[in-house]
């Protein structure tokens, strides 16, 4: 099966020759939570700045670079070396790293994915929206995802595709932008004012030259969200990839999540989009919500 790449940001590839590239299949966690860890020890004295940081480690290790030494994780978590030292060997006897003594560097270990196991059993909504994602992405050729925010990236927590010759080479787990995406924009668009003016303010700091486009990108989003239902991305974050996105507000309060459907863009133009795809999505949406409430 061709694929493309959504939230690898990988180029397309298809029977056709399309162009075809490939990026890092995760961002690096955001160092702005470690920097804050000191501050954060003398405002809430129950806040434990040790086990922050040792999750900091756990946080610096991605799809696309499962092995770090101690300098790497220092760079990505934004801590001092010698406290990962510590933290890397407390981490290595609890079984939560490996360390590989050949290369000199950690990977993750079992425990971490026990734990991330677990987390996707508790989440209902998987089991629930999975057969009304595979209907919408037979129907689009393309493929539907649910996902939830951490920090500044979506990350998916389930993901269907369609048996098309061209789709989006996606896992449970991948991430996304949330300032560029579909996805990430339905999840904005359904956010308190105040708190997505917070994350539109990290945003701004973290990529300064391209804010402005991105901006306007996000309050077209709120727009169109507000107007149709959900949100449009054309090319925004991949020139060749579209997608529509709308937001789920859990009857259970445990937090807004967004779903998409995205492919490649001459499979979804945009008058397909707006008048089909997007559409169809928001009555996906809609029946999970039904669903979820009869639970």
């Amino acid at each position: 099966m061709t694929s493309i790449d959504d939230a690898a940001g990988a180029g397309m590839t298809s029977t056709g020759g399309a162009p075809n590239g490939e990026a890092p299949s995760g961002e690096a966690p955001d160092v702005e939570a470690a920097e804050q860890l000191a501050a954060d020890e003398v405002k809430d004295r129950q806040f434990v700045v040790a086990l922050a940081r040792g999750l900091e480690v756990l946080r610096a290790f991605t799809p696309a670079e499962p092995l770090l030494g101690n300098q790497e994780i220092a760079q990505r978590a934004g801590l001092p070396k010698p406290t990962v030292s510590r933290l890397t060997h407390t981490l290595t006897r609890l079984g939560y790293l490996v360390h590989v003594e050949r290369l000199g560097k950690y990977q993750l270990g079992t425990p971490v994915l026990s734990l991330g196991y677990a987390a996707l059993a508790n989440m209902g909504i998987r089991q629930v929206a999975r057969p009304f994602m595979q209907e919408l992405a037979d129907h689009a050729g393309a493929s539907v995802s649910v996902g939830s925010r951490d920090r500044l990236t979506m990350v998916y927590l389930e993901h269907c595709r369609s048996d098309a010759a061209v789709t989006l080479r996606l896992e449970i787990g991948s991430r996304i932008p949330i300032s560029t995406t579909a996805m990430g924009r339905a999840l904005l668009a359904a956010l308190p004012e105040a708190e997505r003016r917070y994350l539109m303010a990290h945003f701004a700091r973290r990529d300064p030259e391209n804010w402005p486009a991105v901006r306007a990108g996000i309050e077209r989003a709120v727009e169109d969200y507000r107007t149709r239902g959900f949100t449009i991305g054309v090319g925004d974050w991949h020139r060749e990839v579209h997608a529509v996105g709308v937001p789920l507000i859990p009857p259970d309060g445990s937090g807004i999540l967004a779903f998409n459907c995205g492919g490649p863009a001459f499979l979804l133009p945009p008058d397909r989009l707006e008048r089909d795809i997007g559409p169809r999505l928001v009555n996906l949406v809609r029946n999970v919500e039904a669903a979820l409430t009869r639970r």
